[in-house]
């Protein structure tokens, strides 16, 4: 079976060419709404054909959570019937989608729920496209954008599943379709250097997001594995190269944890690695897995945001949203996955 959402309207004129040009912008545009073949204008022959060998919606809403700020989580079923999360967060300066680019995570960050199942498969650049016109779809009308920015930010390590991430970069972002300007969208990986490089070539006007959470390399290590394949300088160097070919500010992720990355020296540490580099450092609060790993308070960590500030590093502390409905990445996968094991 056949994803449509796979192609790219031009794709779609040529996988369907039999039939007039018509029903291929048709079909693209049930794409972009989040209809199943039962709600569109297509005659019941070719959708009797279709069925046999198409899928036209891979995904569906499996539940939604609604915080008391207004923040969304889904949990989305696949056509395989894997689960995968969405969150829909509203903000002052546009609706954030933050999606999902795997089914699970193999990067094994201690800090993370992502990864406690470890992971099933890639997500699809049509699985990718769809999540987005599921979550648009159900916050106003079918018709309508009705969101502003994409953080590739949940389950996940887009740089692990780059094929079908590039090719998603090039849907969302066609004028056919939901039209998205690169700006507005954020990609975060934990550090895969070799693809940072390539990605770099590629000149994609994203910003991208590194997820560092340590200064020094002993550290990083106890928590994130892929400081096993790739030291802090050779990561930073990446990000170097990725700056000069783009022009793009990037931003380090900076999850405040307990004893291990919190003190002064880490600091001080911040501020020589982001120094002559066009960053901005994201301060965030730990959301407690289960795991051993402690969280700040978020007194400490707004006087640590203030000292990097003293310091010279341009930092802020994220603004929490969802907590109240597991809003962080993978908590409430795992959890739907333990209840039906």
């Amino acid at each position: 079976m056949k994803i449509l959402s796979d192609f790219s309207l031009n794709e779609l004129k040529t996988e369907l060419a039999e039939l007039p040009a018509f029903r291929a912008k048709q079909i693209f545009d049930a794409i972009m709404q989040a209809k199943d073949f039962s709600e569109t204008n297509l005659p019941k022959a070719i959708i009797e054909k279709f069925q046999q060998n198409y899928i036209l919606k891979p995904v569906e809403i499996y539940k939604t959570l609604t915080s008391k700020d207004g923040t969304k989580k889904y949990l989305l079923k696949l056509f395989d019937n894997n689960i995968v999360e969405c969150v829909y967060l509203k903000q002052n300066y546009g609706n954030t989608i933050c999606m999902s680019t795997q089914v699970g995570c193999k990067m094994g960050c201690k800090f993370c729920a992502s990864t406690l199942n470890g992971c099933v498969r890639n997500l699809s650049s049509g699985e990718m496209l769809s999540t987005i016109a599921v979550v648009s779809a159900d916050n106003g009308k079918r018709t309508e954008r009705n969101f502003t920015n994409i953080v590739l930010m949940g389950s996940g390590e887009p740089f692990d599943n780059y094929d079908n991430v590039v090719k998603w970069l090039n849907l969302i972002t066609d004028k056919n379709g939901f039209n998205v300007s690169e700006r507005n969208i954020s990609l975060s990986t934990c550090g895969l250097v070799d693809r940072i490089y390539d990605f770099a070539k590629l000149k994609f006007n994203i910003t991208l997001c590194l997820s560092l959470h340590a200064t020094t390399d002993e550290v990083r290590k106890t928590i994130m594995p892929i400081a096993n394949r790739y030291t802090i300088k050779e990561t930073i160097d990446a990000l170097k190269y990725y700056v000069g070919e783009n022009n793009r500010r990037v931003v380090f992720e900076y999850c405040l944890i307990k004893d291990v990355n919190n003190s002064q020296a880490d600091i001080m540490r911040l501020k020589d690695l982001t120094k002559g580099l066009n960053c901005h450092v994201n301060v965030i609060c730990l959301n407690p897995n289960g795991g051993p790993l402690k969280a700040t308070t978020r007194t400490e960590a707004q006087a640590f945001v203030k000292a990097l500030n003293d310091n010279g590093v341009s930092a802020t502390l994220r603004r929490s949203q969802g907590s109240d409905i597991e809003g962080a990445c993978g908590m409430l996968r795992a959890k739907t996955l333990n209840k039906l094991k």
